[in-house]
């Protein structure tokens, strides 16, 4: 699957200004993944970005706009979901929700290699 290059390169631009960040991009879930200390943190997929956050915040992020659950194989996931181009599309928007993803990303695990 193709993905937005504006997409991702805001999110490149907002990582990069974020600073001391270890940042690897990587092809992922059909999209390209922003790795953020060896852990899968932000993703663009298609036109959304795909977010990992903190499970316990789910119902809080689940009102904001542009949220959309993560569904795969007929399974939600729980800590991930999709957020449309439509409600990110100033830079205070798109800063809540990489912001969101960077919060999580200390307490999160990584994949096993």
């Amino acid at each position: 699957m193709a993905y937005d290059e504006g997409l991702a390169d805001r999110v490149r631009e907002y990582l990069f200004e974020a600073g001391q960040l270890e940042v690897e991009e990587k092809a992922m879930f059909g999209g390209l993944a922003f790795m953020v200390n060896e852990k899968m943190c932000v993703n663009v997929s298609g036109t959304k970005l795909m977010c990992r956050f903190d499970p316990e915040l789910l119902e809080q992020v689940a009102e904001v706009n542009g949220f959309q659950s993560m569904v795969m194989k007929g399974r939600v996931y729980k800590g991930y979901c999709y957020v449309s181009a439509e409600a990110i599309t100033s830079k205070r928007e798109m800063a809540y929700w990489i912001d969101l993803c960077l919060d999580f990303n200390d307490k999160a695990k990584s994949s096993k290699k």
